[in-house]
């Protein structure tokens, strides 16, 4: 996935910080990645003068997370591919709730994040730390590059950092791969070496078990919080249009294929000729190659996982925080098509139901802070039913609660 370039200077985005922590009025002067991120802190009501990340870890289990993280083995490869001759920055790699497994690097680097603690055992999720590439990495399943002053909390405003998710071979975040430093982590150069070392990671995990045939990796669709989509074809991730991205995920809902007729109706309320949906799809093709069939009806040739199923799967099996960090947003949330739109709903329903009747804090943190949990007034309030009475983030549940009774009124009822 491409990420976009900070281009604002650092004392306006300082600027706009100051502005917005004052007013909660959208930033408009810096990147949107940030300025969703800074809206999700502030929610989470992280301090942006006196962060605190998590370190309640004793080294027993701190070593028992080591040991049974599907990660583990990966670290020859980070050390190979980042660390080797003098690198000017520290890596890390994360579980999939932010949780700093290992931190290792330049000795002068480590010293300095670990002041602002960085250090191995810590929760760098955004709730705990705010905007960071780690954390919002986790908080979009998307990778991420924070500049400097673009980080929510300013005793972090040091550094620079990038991330990218690390996904299983069925989708599923296993942690975040992330390098953190001076203005050099800041460069297009570091995000992509940290991507090219995400994507040797993905490739080492064992796809299959050793007792059966070893083939290419599955095809994989990412959806969830993007404009577009990205189809990742033998490891390698493709970017597509909004378009494409609607009829690959639409085909992936519809094994057994869909005509053109059947297509266009999914994709627009309006008039869509056939004409125009067999075009879109023989440009798609050209994309995708083999991964979508010549004949018709339209069908993909092999089972296509996508991050939505990743939600779905985590949500059967009862597993709510998997969920909720494997869910990046809503699904193509710019999308129009009926078909998207369904799909989109159901998924934000289903997950929403489920995080209310967790009745987990640290749950219902994650979706309040979202923007789809911002006027959530029923989530709100089981957060804050959740939660100690007179406890930082109760009496924010119950601030949150009163300016919603203000804006929402007679509306409040049709949000529970």
């Amino acid at each position: 996935m491409s990420t976009e370039t900070a281009a604002v200077r650092p004392t306006d985005v300082r600027a706009a910080q100051d502005a917005f922590v004052a007013t909660g009025r959208t930033p408009l002067r810096v990147r949107r990645i940030v300025a969703d991120s800074w809206r999700r802190s502030r929610r989470s009501g992280v301090d942006p003068e006196h962060p605190a990340p998590r370190v309640e870890l004793s080294a027993n289990d701190l070593a028992g997370l080591r040991r049974d993280t599907p990660l583990a083995g990966v670290l020859p490869v980070v050390r190979r591919l980042l660390l080797d001759g003098e690198p000017q920055w520290v890596a890390a790699l994360t579980d999939a709730s932010g949780r700093l497994l290992w931190v290792e690097g330049d000795a002068h680097v480590r010293k300095a994040v670990g002041s602002v603690g960085f250090v191995e055992g810590a929760v760098w999720s955004e709730d705990c730390a705010g905007t960071n590439a780690p954390g919002t990495a986790l908080a979009t399943n998307r990778e991420v590059q924070v500049v400097g002053s673009e980080h929510w909390a300013r005793p972090v405003q040091s550094f620079s950092c990038a991330a990218v998710p690390v996904h299983d071979t069925a989708g599923r975040v296993l942690g975040v791969l992330d390098l953190t430093g001076g203005p050099v982590v800041g460069t297009g150069i570091a995000m992509r070496l940290v991507r090219a070392t995400a994507s040797a990671i993905e490739a080492s995990l064992p796809a299959l078990p050793t007792s059966a045939p070893v083939g290419p990796p599955a095809p994989v669709l990412r959806v969830l919080g993007s404009q577009g989509g990205v189809v990742v074809l033998d490891g390698n991730p493709v970017r597509l249009s909004r378009r494409h991205a609607e009829i690959v995920l639409l085909l992936a809902e519809h094994p057994a294929g869909l005509t053109a007729d059947e297509l266009a109706v999914l994709l627009s309320e309006s008039e869509l000729s056939a004409v125009t949906v067999r075009a879109e799809v023989s440009r798609l093709r050209r994309i995708v190659g083999p991964l979508l069939t010549e004949s018709r009806p339209y069908r993909l040739t092999q089972r296509l996982r996508t991050d939505v199923d990743g939600v779905r799967d985590a949500l059967a099996l009862g597993d709510v925080t998997q969920a909720i960090t494997a869910y990046g947003g809503p699904v193509l949330p710019r999308s129009l098509a009926p078909g998207v739109a369904r799909v989109r709903e159901a998924v934000s329903d289903e997950l929403r139901a489920a995080v209310l009747a967790s009745h987990d804090p640290a749950v219902l943190v994650r979706w309040a802070a979202s923007d789809e949990g911002d006027e959530d007034w029923q989530a709100w309030q089981a957060l804050a039913d959740a939660t100690a009475p007179g406890s930082a983030t109760n009496l924010r549940a119950h601030a949150h609660l009163a300016r919603l009774d203000l804006s929402l009124g007679p509306r409040r009822a049709s949000t529970g």
